[in-house]
């Protein structure tokens, strides 16, 4: 089963070279095992997701996609390209700490003297461009999306500025006009390491024997038959098996109004007896399911959503105060019906 080779989207100083790289390290014990293994993982770099999961699909290696951003929400390309693959699934997950610096060429300042009346162009992937709005707003530069963030700093032009990580001001010999500028701190990108599905079994197997007890597994479904109460139907099942979900989202069957599949993170693994329970039982029901991927779980934050946290807009029910106040619980009522 041994795989040495691990594809990310290059080229090199993305945000997934970095999960590539703690990707490797986390792996590398499950690597080893045959007599002429001696367990090492080779990095490299391909120009775009669709070619790693050609390149993971063929049995060449493995892949790193980005999965989920804590600023943007899913990388929906990626989410949608696992979702329609033939022989794929995600075993691990790694989550990398996402800053910003602004990059110019050598000896070159776009945001200061530029004479033109044509606002300065700022490349980056375009999750990066959105996690760096307020810096774009600031000094009213004209956003244009790049394939990737290491790509804008690696292609980056005379008169024009580029997002990056911070170690693509060495590589690329860049100069930096300005650090951290993300509209957010604490921004988070989780990834997926993507491999043949027998091969998922096998490091599957390969994790519980080193000790491994917890998983996480992200399976998508599709309800044959549509109306009132299906989705419900399919939720009240997992209620009732106990298993937690933490995630839960749908995505539209291209070219079909009103189909959806519907994407869900559990906190179980599909060989634990309830689990494989509720997979029968679904299937019996008329429900096309796929497993996406399935991993160790890793310990997460369960914080709550404080007030401050929430939209402008919108009702927020505080039960206590509605209690003793019918004047309020009148409000809530009219903001309700509207």
């Amino acid at each position: 089963m041994a795989c040495k080779e691990l594809f990310y989207l290059g080229p090199e100083g993305t945000f997934t070279h970095q999960a590539a790289m703690e990707a490797a390290d986390q792996l590398r014990p499950y690597v080893g095992g045959d007599e002429d293994d001696d367990g090492e993982i080779t990095l490299t770099a391909l120009s775009d997701v669709p070619a790693i999961i050609d390149a993971v699909q063929q049995g060449r290696g493995w892949g790193v996609i980005a999965w989920e951003n804590n600023v943007e929400g899913y990388v929906v390309p990626n989410l949608d390209a696992l979702i329609d693959s033939t022989d794929l699934a995600g075993f691990a997950r790694v989550g990398v700490d996402v800053a910003f610096d602004a990059f110019a060429v050598a000896g070159d300042d776009p945001l200061n003297g530029h004479g033109g009346d044509e606002p300065v162009i700022v490349s980056a992937h375009s999750h990066g461009l959105a996690q760096c709005k307020r810096f774009i707003a600031e000094h009213h530069l004209r956003a244009v999306p790049a394939s990737s963030n290491a790509a804008a700093c690696r292609d980056l032009k005379p008169g024009r500025v580029a997002f990056g990580p911070r170690i693509c001001g060495d590589l690329y010999g860049l100069d930096t006009l300005a650090e951290r500028v993300q509209d957010f701190e604490g921004a988070r990108t989780e990834f997926l390491v993507l491999a043949r599905r027998d091969d998922v079994r096998d490091l599957s197997s390969r994790f519980r024997e080193h000790g491994t007890g917890e998983f996480e597994t992200i399976i998508t479904f599709i309800p044959l038959v549509t109306g009132p109460g299906v989705v419900a139907n399919v939720l009240d099942i997992l209620r009732d098996a106990g298993l937690n979900m933490t995630s839960f989202m749908s995505r539209p069957i291209k070219g079909h109004d009103g189909t959806y599949s519907f994407i869900d993170t559990l906190d179980a693994a599909p060989w634990e007896p309830r689990f494989r329970e509720v997979l029968e039982t679904l299937a019996t029901h008329g429900i096309w399911l796929k497993t996406l991927a399935v991993y160790p779980r890793r310990e997460r934050p369960n914080p709550p959503v404080d007030a401050w946290m929430l939209p402008q807009g919108g009702v927020h029910l505080d039960a206590m105060r509605i209690e003793r106040d019918w004047q309020t619980a009148a409000t809530v009522e009219r903001e309700l019906l509207w």
